[in-house]
């Protein structure tokens, strides 16, 4: 369980220092350049992730409480919507005018929708930490940023290309969690 916690503690020090310590960020991009600092955040990501599925995949099962059965069809609906929430902000879509942090809100949507799922102890602390770290992340941001006018985005054809792409990515997860993750997500 310690490397499951390991890699989460990586994961918030790495993507929260740049929200709450800018100074200390502006530092470490003036020695090592946009480039590498970029390059520092993405194999700390790297690292905390694999941290994070090594640890649990390797700790132990502790029943905590049982998930109801009607939660994996919520778990479907709130990790389609996650998806649609994941590229709304790069793909300049409508959708992202409406949402400040769509990115963190996906993640947020993500850790709840496998907190009704599942019930151990590796479950709990994998997404609740994850969770609460895009919460996190959204009230530094608030923080620190402000209000900010919406974002410039694109009309129709942007939303319509994203919601395509959001629909053909959720189908691939769909497809691929099982034989990945050793779960069906669509039980049957």
């Amino acid at each position: 369980m310690s490397t499951l916690v390991f890699g989460l503690a990586l994961w918030w020090v790495s993507h929260l220092l740049p929200v709450f310590a800018p100074a200390l960020r502006a530092r470490a991009v003036e020695r090592m350049g946009v480039g590498g600092w970029k390059a520092l955040v993405a194999l700390l990501s790297v690292a905390a992730i694999w941290l994070m599925v090594r640890g649990f995949r390797a700790a132990p099962f502790i029943d905590v409480w049982t998930p109801p059965v009607w939660a994996v069809h919520v778990n479907n609906l709130l990790m389609l919507v996650a998806v649609v929430l994941l590229g709304a902000g790069h793909m300049r879509s409508p959708i992202a005018r409406h949402l400040r942090h769509p990115m963190l809100t996906a993640v947020l949507l993500w850790a709840v929708a496998h907190l009704l799922v599942n019930g151990d102890l590796a479950s709990i602390l994998l997404f609740g930490g994850m969770g609460l770290w895009a919460l996190v992340a959204m009230a530094g941001l608030n923080a620190r940023e402000g209000a900010r006018p919406p974002p410039a985005t694109g009309g129709t054809r942007r939303l319509v290309i994203h919601l395509a792409a959001s629909l053909a990515l959720f189908a691939v997860i769909i497809v691929i969690h099982g034989p990945l993750l050793g779960v069906r997500p669509i039980p049957g």
